[in-house]
């Protein structure tokens, strides 16, 4: 039996004020990609972001307050790209201010390629790719919003599909994946173990 004496004081988090820079938790990092009104391309790093559902639908947490949202809402498309651990600072290049003119200089040391499906870009440097169109827009969490798209196309490196014949924790240690422990740290997962599911469990 556990020493209930030596397990750690849980401690009460007061919510008058936002609770999430109290702890850590494990989010992904991916890289939003949409058009501006000029017609360049803006990409924005995102870690409130999931497949939503076990469809093909993808969502992620913005607001309207970012270009991201707008250029979403008035284009229709936007892509997203999951970076690799050695490439984490794309994502911090993504995330650099604007100048005064509203341009963000630090892209131009992003190198991009056309999406397939939509008007779009995706990053090099990552190991997912996806292009979505939007299928909805839910307003009213706070000062935020969820964006949900729909994939019409995927793409990955070779090396992050899963294959049959190989052990899945052999492919993660080769082709390690990138975690971002909010707030502001990240992490490589290069080690994993199979869940234990119950017997006859089910999505």
């Amino acid at each position: 039996m556990n020493d209930a004496s030596k397990a750690p004081r849980r401690v009460a988090i007061p919510t008058d004020r936002p609770i999430w820079d109290r702890f850590f938790t494990v989010a992904p990092l991916v890289l939003i990609g949409s058009q501006e009104d000029d017609g360049s391309f803006d990409i924005a790093p995102k870690h409130m972001a999931m497949p939503l559902g076990w469809q093909n639908y993808f969502c992620f947490v913005c607001t309207p307050a970012h270009s991201t949202y707008r250029n979403i809402v008035m284009r229709r498309d936007f892509t997203v790209s999951y970076p690799r651990p050695e490439r984490v600072l794309l994502g911090s290049l993504a995330a650099a201010p604007r100048c005064d003119t509203g341009s963000k200089p630090s892209l131009a040391a992003l190198s991009t390629f056309a999406a397939s499906r939509v008007d779009g870009v995706l990053v090099e440097g990552c190991y997912l790719f996806l292009e979505c169109r939007l299928d909805r827009v839910v307003d009213g969490f706070g000062a935020n919003s969820l964006i949900v798209g729909r994939v019409v196309a995927a793409a990955a490196l070779e090396t992050a599909l899963r294959q049959e014949e190989q052990d899945e924790n052999e492919q993660i240690y080769s082709e390690p994946l990138l975690a971002y422990l909010d707030p502001g740290r990240f992490a490589t997962i290069e080690h994993s173990q199979a869940f234990p599911f119950p017997s006859g469990f089910s999505k």
